[in-house]
């Protein structure tokens, strides 16, 4: 049942010593700025204490502070007998109430001893409060509230932070809305090292929206993509369906408000994992004929039953945009064709069509023909056509490199990130592990997301590598199946003024090079020796 805080009547107006007063435990402010007390005290030596402090009885001629700590405090330091004080008969939840109001009024309040006592007053069990009802009383909006009360939830590494001020109340109001397990993993986001000519490093507070980005990127998981069922509260029982779930954005909005808002987003990855690791081992057992495979780099665990990627092929669903695409494997279906589900990657759960039969003569042709002997011609047809797509992707990327270095730094770091940001989202995964070759940021670890790795490296490349990288994500995403992708990177070479004959040439002596040293190390097969005749005896 809700009860109403009734306004205190009657009080009374008194002067009282100092010695009688003593100071509230249920008041949330605990921190008091040293040179504003000294302030505060000169003022009150010459003017005296000109607004009472709210005190309550609590013993014979002994009186609680409700309201005025800080008036209290430098009336001690000013040394002066008798302060003015109004007496009122108060409940715990009165002197709370109006303890917390007063203090919202006061600008050196810190957040998180506003947090305290709102979280103090939701935690009494009589009057019982709301959300809305804590916010109508002090004047504030129900998120407000919601999101400070969430600030009593921060790890001790954030908290610490915060209260030295190496945070602002923003980066802590974004932290507060993630599971302790991930708020300390955001806080070093929170950073970026500077280094100076010669200098030691020097760690810049990035701006709070730079954070917000970086969690939505790396922490909230959009629900929309998630193979399993939301709605299933036996799937994972302990968890419950997404769909009543706090941690979900579109759930809880109140808390979320400011982030995650264009997808319904799960913001607690160790429940996303389970929830995604049962739904494979569900499917997996309700059909014991599905494919497992791989969608990660490199080999699989051990004891894994998933093929790795380069063992499979993937029958696409979707028509083939170009006329020469129509004789792809990947396009074709053949009788070894099966339903899989990716046990492992970072599309696990869903669900796929693959090939996994070496033999197969439609996706495995090179086996085949070996095996079959094919016809010497065919195999050098396709050898030639291996080698000039080898010799062009070569040749592209050297280009999109030259194209990369000639880029002047023009634009401040900032707008470089949020250009880069923007556009390398929209690369597919291919295109993302060219850039992540091209410029060395090393290799995903295991089951992490080739877009996770390019997110975590950005923030820390220089400007100029930042620029590069803009020109060439521009230049990949410009090289759709439907352009004409020689000509977008003739145009951008010629905008730079990257000389692609002289590249051009270049590879085709290394791969001239590479291809008589293989031929050099190919052993000489000797004739059969002749059988030599007998002489008559």
């Amino acid at each position: 049942m809700t009860t109403a805080v009734q306004t205190p009547v009657p009080s009374e107006y008194r002067n009282l010593p100092l010695e009688s007063l003593t100071e509230s435990p249920l008041n949330p402010r605990r921190t008091f700025d040293d040179a504003a007390l000294q302030e505060l005290a000169e003022s009150i030596r010459t003017q005296g204490v000109l607004s009472p402090l709210l005190v309550r009885p609590k013993g014979p001629q002994t009186y609680e502070i409700v309201a005025g700590a800080r008036r209290y405090r430098a009336a001690q330091l000013a040394a002066i007998g008798y302060v003015p004080v109004r007496i009122a008969d108060l409940s715990d939840a009165q002197a709370l109430e109006m303890s917390i109001v007063e203090n919202l009024q006061r600008r050196d309040v810190h957040p998180l001893e506003e947090a305290q006592g709102f979280s103090a007053l939701l935690r009494l069990e009589e009057p019982v409060y709301s959300i809305e009802q804590i916010a109508a009383k002090c004047g504030k909006q129900p998120g407000y509230v919601a999101s400070r009360i969430r600030l009593t939830e921060l790890a001790p590494a954030v908290v610490e932070a915060f209260a030295k001020d190496e945070i602002g109340v923003g980066h802590a109001l974004l932290l507060a809305k993630l599971q302790t397990e991930q708020q300390e993993e955001a806080l070093a986001a929170c950073w970026q090292e500077s280094y100076g000519n010669g200098s030691k490093s020097k760690r810049i507070l990035l701006p709070v929206r730079h954070l917000r980005e970086w969690i939505e990127h790396n922490i909230l998981l959009e629900l929309a993509a998630a193979p399993f069922s939301k709605d299933d509260p036996q799937l994972v029982p302990e968890a419950g369906s997404c769909v009543d779930c706090p941690k979900r954005t579109g759930h809880n909005t109140l808390l979320f408000e400011g982030i995650g808002t264009k997808h319904d987003s799960c913001s607690d990855p160790k429940c996303y994992a389970v929830k995604l690791e049962v739904h494979v081992r569900q499917t997996v057992a309700a059909k014991p004929k599905l494919v497992q495979i791989s969608t990660a780099y490199g080999q699989p665990k051990d004891g894994s039953a998933a093929i790795p990627r380069n063992k499979y092929v993937e029958v696409r669903q979707d028509k083939p945009q170009k006329k020469e695409q129509r004789d792809w494997p990947e396009y074709k279906t053949c009788k070894f064709t099966a339903e899989a589900i990716v046990t492992e990657g970072s599309e696990k759960g869903e669900l796929r069509r693959v090939c996994a039969n070496p033999e197969c003569p439609v996706h495995h042709p090179k086996r085949q023909q070996q095996r079959t002997q094919a016809d010497a011609s065919i195999k050098a047809e396709q050898e030639k056509r291996r080698r000039e797509e080898a010799l062009a992707q070569t040749t592209g990327l050297r280009v999109l490199k030259a194209i990369g270095e000639a880029v002047p730094v023009r634009l401040m770091k900032r707008d470089l990130l949020f250009a880069v940001t923007r556009l390398t989202a929209l690369l597919d995964e291919r295109r993302v592990a060219i850039l992540i070759r091209q410029h060395g940021m090393g290799k995903p670890k295991d089951g992490e997301a080739l877009a996770k790795l390019l997110a975590a490296f950005l923030p820390k490349a220089e400007e100029s590598q930042l620029g590069r990288i803009l020109v060439e994500t521009v230049i990949l995403l410009s090289m759709r199946p439907e352009a004409d992708s020689p000509k977008v990177l003739r145009d951008a070479a010629q905008a730079y003024k990257v000389d692609i004959e002289a590249i051009t040439a270049n590879v085709k002596q290394e791969f001239a090079a590479k291809e008589k040293a293989m031929s050099a190390k190919k052993p000489v097969s000797k004739p059969a020796a002749k059988p030599t005749k007998k002489t008559a005896a």
